[in-house]
């Protein structure tokens, strides 16, 4: 799949209450979270390896410069939501890395999220101690 591109791309990508607003842009496959490289902002290599899933997929790899800006949730939320922002970017960018993105299923949004607290409960199911007297 031979790409030719000379903009950036934009796009979100989502997972639990992490955000990543991910640019994609033509270069040597250089990767910066929040200003540091993955490898200092993430630090484990598991996580690494699949923020790099789309250009795997797309066979693009070091084709492209990644700039990603990081909200919110945990580490492992954010490398997620990280590869689903690139996936998403790379969609847009060719619709022939549509199909294949789609298949390895990192076109969709992981929908689990925290359920919250109800009243009366001490979390979101468990319930207080039961107490006959």
């Amino acid at each position: 799949m031979a790409v030719e591109v000379s903009e950036r791309t934009y796009a979100t990508g989502r997972r639990k209450t992490a955000v990543a607003k991910v640019w994609l842009m033509p270069g040597t496959g250089e990767i910066r979270v929040n200003g540091q490289t993955v490898s200092q902002y993430f630090g484990r290599v598991t996580l690494e390896r699949e923020i790099l899933r789309p250009f795997q997929v797309t066979e693009t790899e070091g084709k492209f410069d990644v700039q990603a800006r990081l909200l919110g949730g945990g580490v492992a939320a954010q490398a997620i939501a990280l590869r689903h922002g690139i996936a998403r970017a790379l969609s847009s960018l060719n619709p022939e890395f549509h199909t294949p993105l789609k298949r390895a299923g990192l076109l969709t949004r992981d929908p689990r999220m925290k359920e919250r607290r109800k009243y009366g409960l001490k979390k979101a199911r468990k319930a207080p101690q039961f107490s006959k007297r």
